[in-house]
């Protein structure tokens, strides 16, 4: 199943991305808790910008592992011809594919054949615009003319 690769290669990149923010928060809190980052005076501010960079390194690998779970669980069965774009679509518009995913919008993916799917949120412009709407109704993606919806799988 094609939709079953996608997720597949989803996880690969979000667990390659984890990886290198755990690596990056690991850097920046012990950068903060070092030593060498304790304030010289009152005016050093060394120590409490590391503090901010290792805390929101942190939060980006809670949220990377949120979105590796929320793909792990996403229903990726097929819809019928008729159904409505829904969350875990796989839609042609135009010339493009999209992922209608939970999380993680702009990751590009490769299908089997060479084509690129573009990952998309519900929350996102596209994604407003697509959520609900049926093969043959029109969308316009960021930028381009009004395209017909070709399929939803």
């Amino acid at each position: 199943m094609i939709k079953e690769q996608l997720r597949q290669q989803i996880l690969t990149q979000l667990q390659t991305d984890l990886a290198l923010q755990t690596a990056a928060a690991k850097l920046a809190h012990d950068e903060a808790i070092d030593e060498e980052s304790r304030p010289q005076n009152k005016y050093d501010t060394h120590s409490q910008e590391a503090a901010y960079l290792a805390a929101g390194q942190a939060k980006l690998v809670q949220e990377i592992t949120e979105s590796i779970g929320l793909y792990q669980g996403l229903n990726l069965a097929a819809f019928p011809a008729d159904a409505p774009i829904a969350l875990g679509a796989l839609v042609e518009a135009g010339d493009q594919w999209y992922l209608i995913g939970p999380r993680s919008g702009g990751l590009e993916v490769k299908l089997p054949d060479g084509r690129t799917v573009l990952v998309i949120t519900p929350a996102s412009p596209l994604g407003r615009q697509l959520m609900g709407r049926r093969v043959g109704e029109m969308v316009a993606p960021a930028g381009r003319t009004m395209q017909p919806i070709r399929q939803v799988v």
